[in-house]
């Protein structure tokens, strides 16, 4: 009963991620990892601690995130699942890449997409695909991150799967927008913006408005970024405190750059007290904008 349980949280992940019933999603996750980890099913508690750890990243709590898919992955032997075997090392590169340890997450990324191609599991390989794509724009080496990205969009294209489709369209819209091609950039992401908002998937449609928004400042167009700043905070489902404050401090930086201080000001102390209260390094950062501020 307990594995069967586990199994459906596996296929209904999507209805977490959707930021609707993410905590209740979160709650029932834990409750059938304690129940399998007391009957012994490692199996089931592997896969029970992987969507725990996934709910958790998604609201920005990287250390518990961690913490439990280090026990799931120690697991791995025991439980003999190939899915997770995949799924493990995956989530574990996502926590890397998200907490800048870009080494440690191409490692993890390239055991899982060897994991997940053993097993025939082209979705799972794509998602790791396309996650290690995002990892090597951000050590510069946007052109194997481009040809990964574009990989990964192909993939779930010829799988016909239109949602996780958009999570491939959203990680090559970032790769591409890290390596200047501003204009593909936001093609991409307008098309998973679109399928995202189809789907009800607000806490992807959220997100998704914060990466438009990354590219449209980048690209020097810092009115168009407050715009898309703006709508992903009016959703109010973007991925927890962490991804708040991170649209928080791009919103700032938008403002500041149309001359809007006292504007950018409040986003970053706002920001600055989120990324304080979940321990986040981006504080540093955020501290470093203020600075000057409290010097004058």
């Amino acid at each position: 009963m307990v594995r069967r349980a586990v199994d459906l949280l596996v296929a209904a992940i999507d209805l977490a991620e959707s930021g609707v019933d993410s905590r209740q999603y979160r709650r029932t996750a834990r409750a059938a990892c304690e129940a399998a980890a007391a009957l012994g099913d490692a199996r089931a508690e592997v896969r029970a601690r992987v969507t725990v750890a996934q709910v958790l990243s998604q609201a920005g709590r990287f250390d518990a995130a961690e913490e439990e898919t280090m026990r799931a992955d120690a697991l791995l032997r025991e439980a003999d699942d190939p899915w997770a075997n995949g799924a493990a090392p995956n989530q574990l590169g996502i926590i890397a890449l998200c907490t800048t340890r870009y080494a440690d997450a191409e490692g993890y990324f390239l055991r899982a997409i060897d994991a997940f191609r053993a097993d025939g599991n082209r979705p799972g390989e794509a998602s790791a695909v396309c996650n290690l794509s995002r990892t090597l724009a951000s050590m510069d080496r946007s052109g194997e991150a481009v040809e990964l990205a574009g990989r990964g969009v192909e993939i779930y294209d010829e799988l016909g799967m239109s949602m996780r489709l958009a999570n491939a369209r959203y990680a090559s819209g970032i790769v591409l927008g890290q390596a200047g091609r501003a204009s593909e950039a936001l093609a991409q992401l307008d098309e998973a913006l679109g399928i995202f908002a189809q789907n009800r998937q607000s806490l992807w449609e959220g997100t998704t408005h914060y990466r438009i928004a990354e590219v449209h400042l980048r690209a020097g167009r810092p009115a168009r970024a407050a715009r898309h700043a703006e709508q992903a905070l009016a959703m109010g489902c973007i991925g927890g405190d962490w991804m708040r404050a991170n649209a928080l401090t791009l919103l700032g930086r938008a403002l500041d750059t149309l001359d809007q201080g006292d504007r950018a000001r409040a986003c970053w102390r706002e920001a600055l007290t989120l990324y304080d209260e979940t321990g986040s390094a981006e504080a540093v950062q955020v501290r470093r904008l203020l600075a000057p501020l409290s010097a004058a």
